[in-house]
């Protein structure tokens, strides 16, 4: 609890930082024990590690250099949660985080209690020159990087319990996910564009990796008022989309292939439907689809945009439809449209911009120098939000990144194209 004689500058940032860590256990509220132990693939860590991760955190950066007379509750759990922090020494292996069977769920709570404390403490008693220089923008970090491990618990536990035949429900009633009923292009005239989040800014903080501001020159383009639907996505899925290889990225084509990729990752096949099917390769449009999302399995929405997609699939659709994905540059100029809709609530936008750092990039001193930098290289970059995004935690600068055939998060896509000639308009 924040302290009342604290300063106001203080006193709000211990509100906040309350206000995220119970965030967290809230989205946990619904996962059994078992389910928060339980790791379904190397690339998603169990509800309880992410818990036990975002204390380290605060631990790792805060608590331990700069709280005198810090005892951590077990030491034991520096090497257990660290994540990918070569600075702070060894780490249990990232595949193996489900086989943690101990420490238990409790045990994690009360080591999140025991950060928290201590972490109030911090605040509270630290000198301000200490304040000012590293408490306060590592407070803000790791609060931001918590907010990141919130919507990861929730995309993780998706993929956890649809390995489940039974595909219960993460949460009751899942945020709202429709489309909006039509879509236009929007057009930029391109040119001279500034990119980036500016030091100063007064819109408040940003990653290391969204700056420095720089420029870009952009041809004009247009872009898709809204994300492509579910219903399009069938379009391309019956049109035999995951059958023809002109659609896709050589790369791209042999996963298709190697993984049997016949649909996003969660839409399920009607098994009455399926049943009929004599060939694997029988027309898609003989398929009904449900899919599963945060609240179980329901029938596809037509309307709803699509979600669950690598880039390598909402490549090939945009390929098929005759456009093509934004680049991130073509994506943040467009997001200050007036019409743009579904920028931040609805699916995260793959775009065709590899992540790498802006001219003038530097990394953050110290163990968060890790933090991004070191993944510039074999990922591409996302725009936007998604509905599993926390409230608050998304900016047209923020640059999203995953390898081209992550499919587990809230991906989705919005097409771009060449701006057209005025003779191409008035034919």
């Amino acid at each position: 609890m924040s302290d009342p004689d604290l300063p106001h500058q203080r006193r709000e940032w211990s509100r906040r930082f309350d206000a995220v860590r119970r965030h967290t256990l809230a989205l946990a509220e619904t996962l059994s024990d078992e389910d928060q132990a339980a790791q379904s693939m190397p690339d998603a860590s169990p509800a309880k590690w992410h818990q036990a991760h975002t204390s380290w955190f605060f631990e790792a950066l805060l608590l331990r250099p700069h709280l005198a007379g810090y005892q951590p509750l077990d030491e034991r759990y520096h090497y257990l949660f660290n994540s990918y922090y070569e600075g702070l020494g060894p780490r249990h292996p990232r595949p193996q985080r489900g086989l943690l069977t101990r420490p238990s769920l409790t045990e994690v709570r009360d080591y999140r209690s025991h950060v928290d404390r201590h972490l109030h403490q911090l605040i509270a008693q630290c000198a301000e020159p200490l304040w000012q220089a590293v408490v306060a923008p590592t407070l803000a970090l790791g609060l931001q990087h918590e907010q990141q491990h919130q919507e990861l618990l929730l995309t993780d536990a998706l993929h956890l319990l649809s390995c489940h035949p039974w595909r219960p429900a993460l949460i009751e009633r899942q945020p709202t996910a429709i489309s909006a009923s039509t879509s236009s292009w929007l057009a930029h005239d391109g040119g001279l564009v500034e990119i980036g989040h500016a030091d100063g800014d007064e819109t408040g903080f940003a990653f290391d990796n969204e700056g420095p501001r720089h420029r870009v020159w952009l041809e004009p383009f247009e872009m898709s008022s809204r994300l492509v639907t579910c219903g399009e996505y069938r379009r391309f899925i019956e049109d035999g989309g995951y059958r023809d290889p002109r659609w896709w990225l050589s790369d791209g084509w042999a996963t298709v292939k190697s993984q049997g990729w016949r649909a996003p990752l969660y839409w399920i096949e009607d098994e009455k439907a399926s049943e009929s099917e004599n060939e694997q390769d029988a027309p898609a449009s003989q398929v009904a689809w449900s899919v599963f999302g945060l609240n179980g399995v329901h029938p596809l929405d037509d309307h709803a945009p699509v979600m669950q997609l690598s880039f390598y699939e909402a490549a090939a659709y945009a390929e098929w439809a005759g456009a093509r994905l934004p680049s991130e540059f073509e994506w943040e100029a467009a997001s200050a449209l007036p019409g743009m809709s579904q920028l931040f609530d609805q699916a995260w936008q793959w775009t065709r911009s590899a992540y790498h750092p802006y001219p003038g990039f530097r990394p953050l001193e110290g163990a968060a120098a890790e933090y991004n930098g070191k993944f510039m290289v074999g990922q591409l970059v996302l725009r936007g939000g998604s509905l599993a995004t926390p409230p608050g935690h998304t900016r047209s600068t923020y640059r999203n990144f995953f390898p081209p055939a992550a499919r587990w998060q809230f991906t989705g896509l919005r097409l771009a194209r060449d701006a057209r000639s005025r003779a191409e308009i008035h034919a």
